[in-house]
């Protein structure tokens, strides 16, 4: 069976936990309140899409293109964003549910998380240089020689980042946020 190459279609409220989406390519495609949890989309190429309210939880994302892709209100519990096509790998989250979800060594310079929950997500190793993370609510994000060069945290909560094992130079943070850079000397913050 020959993959599809789709363009500009809109896609609403389809399930494809049961009906596959065939594999493809889709190029400036809109997917909004869709139903895609647990649903292999290994290989398929997305470009210059945009997904709204739609549930892609423990979705398989093993060479997965996503290229300028923007996920609004959107539930992304588990993805492994790690295993996606790095070639020309970009994103941007707007009110979205990514908790548990991975960017393991993954470079997103420049990436918008906008509030978003980002709880427990893995960001080891990844390179986050520019990224903003506007009103996330990172409890439990894991940052292990990340690089957050000019990243935006100040309106970000919740999050413990160790300036020693991560590189923050010209990253910007709030006052409220200095008890999340300052965790592991167990001091007081008053």
């Amino acid at each position: 069976m020959k993959d599809v190459f789709t363009e500009n279609e809109t896609f609403a409220g389809a399930d494809y936990r049961t009906a596959t989406l065939p594999k493809g390519e889709y190029e400036g495609c809109s997917f909004t309140d869709c139903q895609f949890s647990g649903a292999d989309l290994s290989g398929y190429l997305f470009r210059d899409c945009s997904f709204e309210n739609c549930d892609l939880s423990n979705c398989k994302l093993v060479k997965t293109t996503l290229s300028n892709v923007q996920f609004n209100g959107c539930k992304l519990l588990g993805l492994q964003f790690n295993n996606c096509n790095d070639f020309l790998l970009s994103f941007r989250f707007t009110n979205c549910q990514l908790n548990f979800s991975s960017f393991y060594q993954l470079k997103v310079h420049g990436t918008h998380f906008i509030n978003c929950n980002l709880q427990e997500v893995d960001f080891v190793s990844a390179e986050l240089k520019d990224a903003s993370f506007d009103g996330c609510r990172l409890n439990g994000a894991v940052f292990e020689n990340t690089l957050l060069e000019n990243a935006d945290l100040r309106t970000a909560v919740h999050y413990m980042i160790d300036p020693e094992i991560n590189r923050i130079r010209h990253a910007k943070f709030s006052m409220d946020g200095l008890p999340g850079l300052l965790f592991k000397y167990h001091i007081e913050i008053e």
